[in-house]
C-alpha cells in the first residue's frame, strides 16, 4: 500500500514537471493573441477581444481521464491522447470577431490549426454555443522545440454568459435536471443567440456611417 502511494506522488511529480510545457505554449498563445488584440484596436479602433482566460488541466484530472478512456499512462505521448490538457477561452464582443481572431491566428506560420468544431454555426443539442480549435504552437526550451496542442475556445459575451451559468445550474442538479429545466435553457440559448444577431447588426451600422 504505501509503495502504490509512493508511485502514485512520483507519476504526479513527474506529470507536473511534464505540464511546463504545456503552461509555456499558453503562455507563447497568450502573447499572441494580446498583440493581435492591441495591434487591431490602434488600426481599426476596435477591440475584437473582451478577454482571455486559461488553465492547465490538473494532475489528477489527467490521470483520471486517462484511466477513464483506457489510454496508457505514458507521461511522452499524453499530448498524443490528450487534446485538453492546456486550454485557452478567449471572449470577444461580436460574432464576426470570433472569426476574425480565428482567422488572424491562423495567417500566423507557427500556428497550426488540427481541428475545428465550430458549435457556433452547429449549435450542440442543449443550445450550446462556440467555437472550438485545436492549435499546435512551438514552444522553444533550452534544449530543444516541442510542438503543443491547446485547445482554444472562442465566444461571445453572450455566449460565454449562457455557457458559464447552464454549468453551474447543471452542477445543481448532479447534471440530471429535470426535463423541463432543459427545454427552458434551450429557450435562453435561443435568447442569447438573438442578442448576438442584434448586437451584431448595430455594431455593422455603427462601423458603416
Amino acid at each position: 500500500m504505501v509503495t502504490d502511494l509512493a508511485d502514485h506522488l512520483g507519476v504526479l511529480r513527474d506529470l507536473e514537471r511534464r505540464l511546463l510545457v504545456y503552461k509555456f505554449a499558453i503562455e507563447e498563445l497568450m502573447t499572441k493573441l494580446r498583440i493581435l488584440s492591441e495591434e487591431f484596436d490602434s488600426v481599426h479602433r476596435h477591440d475584437p477581444i473582451e478577454h482571455i482566460t486559461n488553465r492547465v488541466k490538473k494532475p489528477e484530472n489527467i490521470l483520471e481521464k486517462l484511466r477513464r478512456k483506457g489510454l496508457p499512462l505514458d507521461l511522452d505521448s499524453i499530448g498524443d491522447w490528450l487534446d485538453d490538457i492546456a486550454g485557452v477561452r478567449v471572449i470577444c464582443p461580436f460574432v464576426s470577431d470570433v472569426y476574425r481572431v480565428k482567422a488572424m491566428l491562423a495567417r500566423q506560420h507557427d500556428v497550426e490549426i488540427l481541428h475545428t468544431k465550430d458549435y457556433i454555426a452547429q449549435p450542440k443539442p442543449n443550445g450550446y454555443r462556440s467555437l472550438h480549435l485545436i492549435v499546435r504552437i512551438p514552444v522553444f526550451l533550452s534544449d530543444r522545440v516541442e510542438h503543443v496542442k491547446v485547445e482554444l475556445q472562442l465566444r461571445t459575451i453572450a455566449m460565454d454568459f449562457w455557457a458559464t451559468l447552464e454549468h453551474k445550474l447543471f452542477y445543481k442538479y448532479d447534471d440530471s435536471p429535470p426535463a423541463d429545466f432543459v427545454g427552458e435553457l434551450m429557450s435562453t440559448a435561443m435568447i442569447a443567440a438573438q442578442l448576438d444577431e442584434r448586437m451584431e447588426s448595430l455594431h455593422r451600422r455603427i462601423h458603416q456611417d
